[in-house]
């Protein structure tokens, strides 16, 4: 049984998360708290293996409280959060502080809205409680930009593409600050929702080099830029002449995602072949795992990321099944990976 405690102010989100989560034979609620300071009190007692965690709350607010708890009692947190750009900021912050993922609440009407979110509550809260304490509790490298020095690859072509999920706002983040201001482009999905990725971009451009942006139909790669998939929009890389262009379109789900890493590393290999390089990061299922395969098979450079530095190993452990990953690596040695890989192509 996975023992939950929920911590959150509105009676309400209280009375239907406990009856979304007690509807499965394999969580059991163990208790309720209306602000954190009652949550720590219940924690001491009751030990529970996950949280969930409202963003905003009284007395002290949910990232004040999960910094202290990440500091002083690791364990796996849920992060309730709404549906906006200030609900975004905040939530990006509590998944860079140690949270395993977050819940999306609809901003009006919850209780008619809720029933959708049901299978998706129950499935991110039982990932939680299989999540690497190693990986939420570890230090950061840096807290903001890393300065590294120029290097030079004019001419190379080679472009970076990267998927991630749970466990990617903070991966993200350190593999970005270890990249020179003229990197090759580098495209990436991260599953989210639309307005959270443009909070992530602009998140991301502030603590790294290379400028990073949330990417729009048609644009231009160029070096030194990193392009983030939009929520709700599948990104694709297209040859236009002797450059590289972004396309996005809204086609169907695929594998249950809009951005889907495997749309991403299906272009990849098409339009760039010998001269990309592929990366899969932490995160739950297989998404890219075949598209890191025809990537592999097309001539790309492919890299995993290890089981010890994933929060969650599923989506690396996928594709290296499948025998699509020719590097497995820990998160802190893939950007040196890439690099050196393309001084070697560069000299």
């Amino acid at each position: 049984m996975i023992r939950v405690l929920i911590v959150d102010d509105s009676a309400l989100m209280r009375q239907i998360l406990r009856e979304t989560l007690s509807s499965d034979p394999e969580i059991e609620v163990i208790g309720v708290a209306s602000d954190p300071l009652i949550a720590r009190k219940r924690i001491k007692l009751d030990n529970p293996d996950v949280i969930t965690l409202d963003v905003e709350m009284p007395r002290l607010d949910g990232l004040t409280f999960l910094e202290r708890l990440m500091r002083l009692r690791p364990m796996p947190v849920v992060m309730v959060s709404a549906l906006t750009q200030k609900g975004a900021d905040v939530t990006l912050r509590a998944l860079d502080a140690g949270a395993v993922d977050f819940i999306a609440k609809p901003t009006l009407d919850i209780e008619h809205h809720w029933e959708a979110l049901k299978p998706e509550v129950i499935a991110k809260v039982k990932l939680a409680a299989r999540a690497s304490i190693n990986s939420l509790n570890r230090p950061r490298s840096v807290t903001g930009i890393k300065p590294r020095p120029p290097l030079v690859f004019k001419g190379t072509r080679t472009v970076v593409a990267v998927g991630a999920s749970t466990g990617g706002v903070m991966a993200l983040s350190d593999f970005l600050m270890d990249m020179p201001a003229d990197a090759p482009p580098i495209l990436i999905v991260q599953h989210m929702p639309p307005k959270f990725t443009g909070q992530l971009a602009e998140r991301l451009n502030k603590q790294c080099s290379p400028t990073v942006l949330e990417a729009t139909d048609g644009v231009q790669v160029l070096e030194g830029h990193v392009y983030l998939a939009p929520g709700d929009q599948h990104m694709v890389l297209e040859r236009s002449g002797a450059l590289y262009k972004v396309k996005l379109h809204d086609g169907p789900l695929v594998g249950g995602h809009r951005p889907a890493v495997d749309v991403l590393f299906d272009s990849v290999a098409t339009a760039a072949g010998t001269n990309a390089i592929g990366v899969l990061l932490t995160g739950m299922g297989k998404d890219g795992a075949v598209g890191l395969l025809a990537m592999r098979q097309a001539g790309a450079f492919t890299i995993g990321q290890d089981e010890a530095s994933c929060l969650i190993y599923g989506m690396p452990k996928a594709a290296a099944k499948l025998g699509a990953v020719e590097q497995q690596l820990p998160l802190s040695k893939i950007p040196g990976a890439i690099l050196d890989r393309l001084q070697r192509e560069a000299a």
